[in-house]
């Protein structure tokens, strides 16, 4: 019995952010940390937009790749699927995209939640350094393993 198409790359697109939620987590020393620099209130805000920015670009790029490959198929000649190899890059690219998506929402809610309580726990910085890291790696894995299957 063969795997569905795909498999590969969510189970890749799975293990990824777990392994760096262990390795985010377990590297914290403290309980609590202070999300702006030096303790100036407001002082993380160009940071907050340099990453979603970051994160715009990625998101942006990995929707198009799919929009386009998705997009191309139909000039494949294949009744307008692409070949079953194309499936865990794809996935992986739209992990990047959702993983994106939760990274910009939660570094937002969570900045401005901070705001109001001044508490930016362990467990909040992991989740935060997750999901970007995740979408990121997730990306450039989708890219590396397209790359890969076109030119073999």
């Amino acid at each position: 019995m063969h795997m569905a198409p795909g498999t590969s790359g969510i189970g890749v697109a799975i293990a990824v952010p777990i392994a760096i939620w262990i390795l985010s987590y377990y590297t914290k020393i403290h309980d609590l940390y202070n999300f702006d620099p030096n303790g100036i209130p407001g002082a993380f805000e160009p940071f907050l937009a340099k990453y979603l920015k970051i994160t715009e670009v990625i998101i942006g790029l990995a929707t198009g790749s799919i929009v386009l490959l998705v997009g191309s198929s139909a000039l494949h000649g294949q009744a307008g699927h692409l070949p079953w190899f194309y499936a865990s890059p794809l996935y992986l690219l739209a992990f990047c995209v959702l993983y994106g998506l939760a990274f910009s929402v939660w570094l937002t809610f969570h900045y401005e939640d901070y705001q109001h309580r001044g508490r930016h726990t362990k467990a909040a910085y992991a989740l935060c350094e997750t999901l970007g890291f995740a979408s990121l790696f997730c990306f450039v894995l989708g890219y590396l393993w397209l790359i890969y299957r076109v030119t073999s």
